[in-house]
């Protein structure tokens, strides 16, 4: 059963809970599908009236501003030992390679690394605990925190909602159309997305490659005779 079928089951208090909950521990740090969720109950919003988008989205937003909060103090008192305590427990999540790279763009962009990670899922996870463990100021933290939850949150549920009203009406005309340009877009975005990805790991696998040190270095050339 997919996502959207299984919520079609349930109530809309429990759909407003359910992404409250979801985004919340995946923003905490544990690795859940906290975007799919929300755009599953966006389109089902947009197909019931039941469920309103306004609470929908303020439930998503609360979720992700109070799950990153304690994130955030969870990995200020718990430091460098809970990263790798999660690495043992989520390799996949918090391998050293993406914990290096989440590292790197809070170096880079500090406070703003908290609002744009909101839209990308990797540093969605991270950047609670990982902010705490870098001790970024709570104030610039939260700032960051509550205007990038709100936005991701909030603008995700409008658009996802906005489509789908239109699509609903448009499917109505055309449906065997429609379903054939969504398939293809569907596969044409997996790809490109699967490629860069592709990228994105030969690219940081080469610069580690480059940093790191030469494990064998060649023995130095003996002395000439006198």
């Amino acid at each position: 059963m997919h996502v959207q079928e299984w919520l079609e089951t349930i109530p809309a208090v429990a759909v407003y809970a359910l992404v409250g909950v979801v985004i919340g521990l995946e923003s905490l740090g544990i690795p859940l599908p906290g975007e799919i969720v929300l755009v599953s109950s966006a389109l089902l919003a947009s197909q019931h009236g039941e469920i309103n988008p306004y609470v929908l989205g303020a439930c998503a937003s609360a979720g992700a501003i109070i799950g990153d909060s304690i994130g955030y103090a969870i990995g200020r008192k718990g430091g460098r030992p809970l990263l790798t305590k999660l690495g043992r427990k989520f390799p996949k999540h918090f391998s050293e390679a993406n914990i290096g790279l989440a590292e790197r763009s809070f170096e880079k962009w500090g406070m703003w690394a908290v609002f744009f990670g909101r839209f990308v899922a990797l540093l969605r996870i991270f950047a609670g605990p990982l902010a705490g463990v870098l001790r970024m100021p709570y104030w610039k933290f939260l700032i960051a925190n509550v205007f990038g939850g709100i936005l991701w949150a909030g603008g995700t549920t409008a658009v996802i909602y906005s489509v789908g009203i239109v699509a609903e009406a448009w499917l109505k005309r055309f449906s065997w159309l429609g379903l054939v340009l969504a398939v293809l877009i569907g596969l044409a975005s997996m790809l490109i997305l699967k490629n860069r990805a592709k990228k994105a790991a030969a690219a940081m696998r080469d610069e580690e490659q480059g940093q790191a040190p030469d494990r064998n270095p060649s023995p130095a050339a003996p002395a000439p005779a006198e």
